[in-house]
C-alpha cells in the first residue's frame, strides 16, 4: 500500500510540474516542462549518490579503516540478502545517517562520527537494516526523484512570478492572468513541498518495518531512534534542507508547530509502531 501511495505521488508531482509549463506558455510549456522533468531525473538517477555524498564531504572507507562497522554492515547486508554497499563517514560529531544509491548493486551508507560513537553494535545494526532497508525498497531513488521535481516545482513558481509580471499569455484563453499566476506562484510550492513530506514520511515508516524484519530485533532500531533523537538536539547537523529527507532522523531544528511539514514522521509514532512489531513473531 505504501508503494501504491508513494508512486501515486510522484505522478502528482509530475502532473503539478507539467500545469503549471502549461499554465504559463502554453502546451509548448506542457512539453518544455515534461521534457526537463525527464532530464532531472535522468540526472538524479545516475548521479544523485555522488551529489549528496560529496555534500556533505562523506569519505569512502576501506575495509581496514572501517574497522568494526564493516563485518556489521556485512551481517547486515547477508540478511537482507542484498550486496554490501560502500560505507561511508562524516565528520560530524552530530549522530545521523542515511543512504543513497538508485539500486542495491549501486549503494552507499553513510554514518556521522557522531553516531558511531553513540551507538552500541546492536543499535547501530538496527540503524543500518534501516538504511539498507531504504536502498532494498528503492526509496533512495524515489526520494531524489522526487526532491528534484518538487525543486523544479519551485522553479516554475518562479517563472510564474516572471510571467505574472510580464504579462503571461496573450492567447485569448485567460490562464496568465494575474490573479492565476499569483496563485500558482504561492501554492504549487507548498503543494509540492507537501506531497514530498508525504512520500519521505511514508518510506519511513516502511524502511523501520523491513529493517525489524531483517534485524529481528525492533526494538534495537527503536532504542537508536531515541538516542538519536536526543543527542540530534544537543548536537545539530548542518543539513541542506533539500536532502534532510534522507537522514534517519530529521537533522533539522523545527518547531513543534511546524511539525506538519517535517520530512520525518513523529519519533513517537515510529517507536510505537516499532514495539508494536516487537510483540509480533517476524
Amino acid at each position: 500500500m505504501n508503494s501504491f501511495k508513494t508512486y501515486g505521488l510522484m505522478l502528482a508531482l509530475l502532473l503539478l510540474f507539467v500545469w503549471i509549463g502549461n499554465l504559463i506558455a502554453g502546451q509548448a510549456g506542457m512539453m518544455w516542462a515534461f521534457f526537463l522533468a525527464c532530464a532531472m531525473n535522468f540526472v538524479s538517477y545516475w548521479f544523485s549518490d555522488k551529489i549528496v555524498l560529496s555534500l556533505y564531504k562523506a569519505r569512502e572507507l576501506s575495509q581496514n579503516e572501517a574497522g568494526g562497522l564493516y563485518p556489521l554492515v556485512a551481517n547486515i547486508s547477508q540478511a537482507a540478502a542484498m550486496p554490501m554497499p560502500k560505507i561511508y563517514m562524516i565528520e560530524s560529531m552530530s549522530p545521523n545517517a542515511f543512504a543513497t544509491g538508485r539500486d542495491p548493486a549501486h549503494s552507499a551508507v553513510a554514518v556521522t562520527r557522531g553516531i558511531v560513537d553513540l551507538l552500541d553494535n546492536r543499535e547501530l545494526s538496527g540503524v543500518i537494516a534501516h538504511e539498507l532497508s531504504h536502498i532494498k525498497n528503492r526509496d533512495t531513488l524515489i526520494s531524489m526523484l522526487a526532491a528534484t521535481i518538487a525543486g523544479a516545482v519551485f522553479m516554475l513558481s518562479r517563472m510564474a512570478s516572471w510571467a505574472m509580471m510580464f504579462g503571461g499569455r496573450n492567447d485569448g484563453e485567460n490562464r496568465g492572468n494575474g490573479i492565476v499566476m499569483l496563485v500558482v506562484m504561492i501554492l504549487a510550492p507548498v503543494a509540492a513541498s507537501i506531497i514530498q513530506l508525504a512520500i519521505s514520511r511514508a518510506r519511513e515508516y516502511g524502511a523501520d518495518e523491513s529493517a525489524a524484519r531483517i534485524s529481528g530485533d525492533p526494538l534495537a532500531l527503536a532504542g537508536a531512534l531515541r538516542k538519536l533523537t536526543d543527542a540530534s538536539k544537543r548536537i545539530p547537523f548542518a543539513a541542506n534542507p533539500v536532502t534532510a529527507h534522507f537522514f534517519i532522523v530529521n537533522p533539522l531544528k523545527a518547531d513543534k508547530v511546524l511539525s506538519f511539514f517535517s520530512t520525518h514522521p513523529p519519533i513517537e509514532e515510529r517507536i510505537k509502531r516499532l514495539e508494536n512489531l516487537a510483540g509480533m513473531k517476524l
